[in-house]
């Protein structure tokens, strides 16, 4: 056996055994590549190098900012509105509560990024909401959980924007693009579970909740838009070329501390060191991912794990389908086990390579694994948003697993559309950026 061979053993070897003795991902990733540089006899201070260039990227500095951004919109108001807003334009239909629920999450992406977010902010309303047209708290919470896997696909998204740092080392990713492609694949979620919550209402005979009123949801419409503007800002000043990324998500900081403190009021100012605080919080953990995620990338590399993986995959079969299969499984089995922004950091560059090789494209992978991973959220044994939904359901976590049998089946309609129909949502970033 080669050195590289036993290498790439130690290396994915004591990765994992850390995380199954439930050692934090961070000193895992960090012990295993330490361990590795040892082995190859590799000066350590490279380590220390990749860990600092790593976090030396113009683009990375967006990530504070749309953390900040969520957080600003979250604590000042705006989610009573987007409910407000949901509930007008789909909670006449059949399962309408339910629709609003999938809606809300929908808009609420757009602002927060994150599913975790989503799940705790919207929750607790929508799942008394629900439960007050007659749907079981079970099915309330775990239709909030799924629904709130939109909030990584529609733009900002900081999962996108970390996925953009590491495929740099394969290839360059827009970020315009790849915001402008995440629309679809949210919207296509959202339907297949407003599908299945329509199907789920005919089936208990739930009332629904009255009429569509014109007037009433443009009313609504009018005091939502103000923390819906914050996505304009992002979404369009990169698309027109205005601003780079992080200077419009900058920009998109301040106008969210203007609608929270001025229109919708949901803060102070005394409030606003937590809030920074608690941003801090999140970004210290993304930071230090990032940092040991650049050490363990160059092994992979250094190792030529990429290559010796696509050998293997082309090796059993040279049928694109089922090799997209394979990657598809792959990357859900992972998503069980291990945290989103840790994965998208291991995974990239060795599927990447592949996924180019196929004559595919980068932003179809970003969208793909994205929404993959998304799904490992709710997954046990380490899904952050199905915790948080049973915290907020007071709903054992065992139970909660198995009531989203179903919805796993549902979202993963939406993954195989993704995998295989990539022109259901390429069509849009190819438009927009001849």
């Amino acid at each position: 056996m080669t050195a590289a061979s036993v290498a790439t053993i130690i290396l994915i070897g004591v990765f994992m055994l850390l995380i199954f003795l439930r050692v934090p991902v961070v000193y895992a990733i960090g012990i295993a590549s330490l361990i590795d540089f040892f082995y190859l006899g590799i000066n350590p201070m490279q380590m220390a190098l990749k860990f600092v260039s790593n976090l030396n990227s113009y683009t990375l500095l967006a990530v504070p900012f749309f953390i900040l951004m969520g957080e600003l919109m979250s604590a000042g108001g705006i989610t009573d509105t987007l409910i407000e807003f949901s509930r007008q334009l789909v909670g006449w239909f059949t399962g309408g509560a339910a629709m609003v629920n999938v809606a809300a999450s929908f808009f609420f992406g757009g602002i927060s990024g994150s599913s975790s977010a989503d799940c705790a902010s919207l929750g607790p309303i929508e799942i008394r909401m629900m439960a007050e047209q007659g749907y079981d708290r079970e099915f309330a919470t775990c239709l909030t959980m799924a629904s709130s896997v939109e909030c990584i696909l529609v733009p900002p998204s900081q999962n996108m924007v970390i996925y953009t740092l590491a495929a740099a080392g394969v290839t360059q990713v827009s970020i315009g693009q790849l915001f402008v492609a995440g629309y679809m694949p949210g919207a296509v979620l959202s339907l297949v579970l407003m599908i299945y919550s329509y199907y789920y209402a005919k089936k208990m005979n739930i009332p629904t909740l009255g009429r569509f009123s014109p007037m009433a949801t443009l009313k609504a419409l009018g005091r939502a838009i103000w923390g819906m503007m914050a996505v304009l800002i992002v979404v369009v000043g990169v698309i027109a070329g205005l601003f780079t990324t992080t200077e419009s998500a900058a920009c998109a900081v301040v106008w969210s501390l203007v609608v929270g403190l001025f229109i919708y009021k949901g803060f102070g100012i005394r409030d606003i060191p937590n809030i920074f605080i608690g941003v801090v919080r999140t970004l210290g953990k993304v930071l230090i991912l990032l940092g040991v995620s650049g050490a363990f990338t160059y092994l992979l590399t250094y190792l030529k794990i990429p290559g010796k993986v696509a050998a293997l995959l082309f090796s059993i079969t040279s049928n694109k389908i089922l090799i997209l299969l394979m990657l598809n499984i792959l990357m859900l089995i992972l998503g069980c086990l291990i945290e989103m922004a840790c994965l998208i950091l291991m995974l990239t560059p060795v599927i990447l390579p592949i996924w180019v090789q196929m004559g595919l494209s980068p932003i179809h992978l970003g969208v793909v694994m994205v929404l993959n991973l998304g799904i490992g959220l709710l997954t046990p044994p380490v899904g952050s948003t199905l915790f948080i939904g049973s915290a907020i359901s007071n709903i054992k976590i065992e139970t909660l697993a198995r009531r989203m049998i179903p919805f796993y089946l549902t979202m993963a309609i939406a993954l195989l559309i993704m995998t295989y129909f990539p022109e259901s949502f390429m069509w849009l970033p190819d438009l927009m950026f001849k």
